[in-house]
């Protein structure tokens, strides 16, 4: 936190990807030292997630993982969880649709009678064996208020084989979730960036910024457009470094 305040940095993601493996005597630290240093905080919760399993124990487990990672960070002060949902599989995405519908009723139902107030905000996935498309999130937020997506901009830019890489499509996807969900949900937006690598199969890897083909330049222009307010992650393997970039360019854009 320390760190992140004197670069210069306001936001950052706790990652529980691996598991979550925090207490709540940890977690208030955290808070406390967020609220020091003006930091704003999400959480990403574990891989180990299939809301779409054809064994039940496993939708079980990865709803547990979803809440568990929902308490911690509320402990923490976190605004917001987010996760990938569940796989096709084989399966009808309308049947894929409605399980995730249902286990995010669930969820939120169970976050609720713990008084755990965080946002549960499911990311548009890399690959288009995912569930995760931006229109089946934004669905999703319609069907179940409260519920909005983490827009994963270079998740898409792969998912799309690289297509969706232009001011026109960013500007586009900002204005899909204002014609859905209003335009109060610009303005809390969980949102990720980084440079990005795809194949046949959608993303392999996250890359440095400067060697990435995905004009993230122009998702910054268009959050400026749309006066887009929120959280925005980079999880580029060199975290700040690239972070420092793309605020720099940021700030840039919001001056002119």
């Amino acid at each position: 936190m320390k760190r992140l305040a004197e670069l210069g940095l306001r936001h950052l993601e706790i990652e529980f990807v691996r598991g979550v493996k925090m207490g709540q005597d940890t977690a208030k630290e955290i808070r406390a030292l967020a609220e020091e240093h003006d930091i704003s905080l999400t959480v990403h919760a574990p891989y180990y997630v299939n809301l779409n399993s054809a064994e039940p124990q496993k939708i079980s487990a990865s709803k547990d993982r979803i809440i568990q990672a929902a308490r911690v960070g509320a402990w923490a002060g976190a605004t917001s969880v987010t996760f990938h949902a569940a796989y096709y599989h084989d399966d009808d995405p309308e049947e894929v649709y409605g399980r995730v519908k249902c286990s995010m009723e669930d969820m939120l139902e169970r976050l609720d009678d713990e008084g755990i107030a965080i946002r549960l905000s499911p990311e548009t996935t890399g690959g288009p064996s995912q569930f995760g498309t931006l229109e089946e999130l934004v669905r999703l937020g319609v069907d179940i208020p409260g519920v909005y997506p983490c827009v994963d901009f270079s998740h898409l830019f792969a998912r799309s084989l690289g297509e969706f890489n232009t001011y026109e499509h960013f500007q586009g996807a900002l204005q899909l979730i204002k014609d859905n969900l209003g335009a109060g949900a610009l303005q809390e937006q969980h949102i990720h960036l980084s440079g990005i690598e795809y194949g046949p199969k959608g993303e392999k890897r996250h890359l440095p910024l400067e060697e990435t083909e995905f004009r993230y330049g122009d998702v910054l222009k268009a959050l400026v457009d749309f006066d887009v307010a929120g959280w925005l992650t980079c999880e580029s393997p060199i975290l700040e470094e690239d972070a420092l970039i793309l605020q720099g360019l940021y700030d840039e854009l919001k001056s002119t």
